[in-house]
């Protein structure tokens, strides 16, 4: 079996396939090599559009891709053949996306990005101190008490959801269907209003569908209270970004913080870069895959002995 694997990631599947196969790195941004088109099996992590265009076009032999990014979006819009296997890399950035996602919270709700810009105008900012000592304010600078709610109740918020309320934040999830997980409540979308109103903390979570295209628009955003945060660390075309920058221009947000941007880079001259209250980063909260060669490995077996494949999502 031939199995292609990406050059943006050491993946040393040598010692963990079977006798005989042939692993070949390839360039993500380049056209696969004609001699290699023959591969059965295609790894992918940040490959561009084109590349993944072209392999879905040329390598008629594919049977299984792998991608090692949680949403499988970009190879889903790729145009692969129905009998293509498609899966994805959920649960491989499952730590370091909850650790990006507890950063910005922190840094939002406490607002860190002030106390950034006092620093660089060697300023003490004694008007910030004061607002964190009031009664009537101070709670808007913990998480000690706030309402949390995780729009998007997989396993990443499965890795934050403990570390929020080992901090005293009550969390709730909004997801598809209602119940518990993780050990913690989850509201279906039915509930969502009269949870939005209550909320301290929206942290967004959701993947790149057709249903949730601009998910976060005017109307979630003003059943938010004006006191409320808004972060996220699923995809950017979830977020109405007009609608964004609206409500943190006329004051109805508190703050927010961004890592994903429905064009990425963010163009210099996105309305983005200027809006009050707003933390941006560079798409960075999951960029350390952790276990992709045991995931790899383990779908090729399962692909070989004719079994179920971990985290298939299309084919």
């Amino acid at each position: 079996m031939k199995i292609l694997v990406p050059d943006t990631i050491e993946l040393d599947l040598a010692h963990l396939v079977a006798a005989g196969d042939d692993v070949v790195v390839y360039a993500v941004d380049k056209p696969v090599p004609s001699e290699h088109r023959d591969a059965e099996v295609l790894v992918v992590w940040r490959n561009t559009s084109e590349n993944l265009s072209d392999a879905a076009k040329e390598m008629s032999a594919l049977r299984l891709v792998q991608t090692l990014a949680a949403g499988p979006d970009s190879v889903l819009a790729a145009g692969f053949a129905d009998n293509v296997a498609i899966t994805s890399g959920r649960s491989l950035h499952d730590g370091p996306v909850a650790e990006h996602a507890l950063a910005l919270i922190l840094a939002t709700v406490r607002r860190l990005d002030q106390l950034m810009e006092s620093q660089k105008a060697s300023s003490w900012n004694q008007a910030y101190n004061a607002a964190q000592s009031v009664p009537d304010t101070e709670y808007l600078y913990t998480l000690d008490g706030a309402k949390v709610t995780i729009w998007g109740f997989g396993s990443i918020a499965g890795r934050l959801a403990p570390l929020l309320a080992a901090l005293g934040a009550k969390v709730t999830g909004v997801a598809s269907s209602k119940g518990e997980r993780y050990g913690f409540p989850v509201v279906a979308e039915d509930e969502f209003p009269d949870v939005l109103r209550t909320t301290d903390v929206l942290v967004s979570i959701l993947p790149a569908t057709q249903d949730t295209a601009d998910a976060l628009n005017e109307e979630i955003l003003r059943s938010l209270p004006a006191s409320a945060v808004f972060v996220n660390v699923g995809r950017g075309a979830t977020v109405d970004e007009e609608a964004l920058i609206a409500a943190l221009e006329e004051g109805r947000l508190r703050a927010a913080a961004l890592d994903v941007t429905k064009d990425e880079p963010l163009p210099a001259d996105s309305k983005l870069w200027s809006a009050p209250n707003l933390i941006i980063t560079p798409h960075v909260a999951g960029n350390r895959p952790k276990g992709s060669a045991k995931l790899v490995t383990a779908n090729i077996s399962a692909l070989r002995d004719g079994k179920p494949l971990t985290n298939k999502v299309a084919g």
